[in-house]
């Protein structure tokens, strides 16, 4: 434990599996109390939170929410402040991902993508800021490099993140001096469960990634560390692609 967040409280969306794991990982090892939010993923969820309490009793709690109910921010919020008495870091990296090509978008994947990509972020961080405030509290909203670059075929998905790095920037200016806003715009990182992009895409992707590899949850964790800690960082979006980015 490097105790740069001992005695705070961090509060992560989507925190049962992969990168959100990771994240909340990270952030307790760091010294972190940790609400661990899902959606589905009970199972995980309720490992991880076993997980961390093994390390240190009573550090970390979970808490299932549809990010999409109009309640949810008021209900992650308060359950932080119940649980934990206070709240310094919202990570918001809950995200839904699939493709929708021109043609064929219906009204429900784009308030499912800008919902959960883009509006749950912007009301979580309004309903969280209170607390921010009174801690000199942080940020951090896991965006990603397809905001700047679309991706061919996710044309919903790219808007909603493309709204989210001007989410993360407008929310550094408004909730200046007291809060900083930062994000995290990763790469290729781990391939989506549901079988999304064919072998050789994938190739593909690694051969125009200059570090030549897939990077790992635990290197997104690093970067969302950095940005929740740093003091004089805000209103930045942090590119962790290994450098696909500079080839696209």
């Amino acid at each position: 434990m490097d105790e740069n967040l001992l005695g705070k409280v961090a509060l992560v969306t989507g925190a049962a599996r992969r990168i959100g794991a990771a994240i909340a990982r990270r952030l307790h090892a760091s010294g972190a109390n940790v609400l661990l939010h899902y959606r589905g993923a009970e199972a995980e969820a309720a490992s991880l939170e076993a997980e961390l309490n093994a390390v240190r009793a009573k550090s970390a709690s979970r808490v299932k929410a549809d990010l999409l109910a109009p309640i949810a921010p008021r209900s992650l919020v308060s359950a932080a402040i119940e649980r934990f008495g206070r709240l310094d870091v919202l990570v918001n990296n809950a995200s839904t991902f699939y493709p929708t090509a021109i043609g064929s978008i219906e009204a429900g994947h784009w308030e499912e993508l800008m919902g959960s990509n883009l509006r749950a972020p912007l009301f979580l961080a309004q309903e969280a800021a209170p607390q921010l405030k009174k801690n000199g509290g942080a940020i951090v909203n896991v965006a990603d490099i397809h905001a700047e670059r679309p991706l061919k075929g996710y044309l919903v998905y790219s808007i909603a993140k493309a709204g989210l790095v001007a989410l993360t920037r407008s929310l550094a200016l408004e909730l200046a001096p007291e809060i900083r806003v930062n994000g995290v715009a990763p790469g290729a990182i781990a391939w989506p469960d549901d079988g999304q992009f064919e072998p050789p895409e994938r190739e593909r992707i690694v051969a125009t990634t200059p570090l030549a590899r897939l990077g790992s949850p635990e290197e997104i964790a690093r970067a969302v560390h950095f940005l929740a800690t740093a003091p004089f960082i805000t209103g930045q979006i942090l590119a962790v692609d290994g450098g696909r980015s500079v080839y696209l």
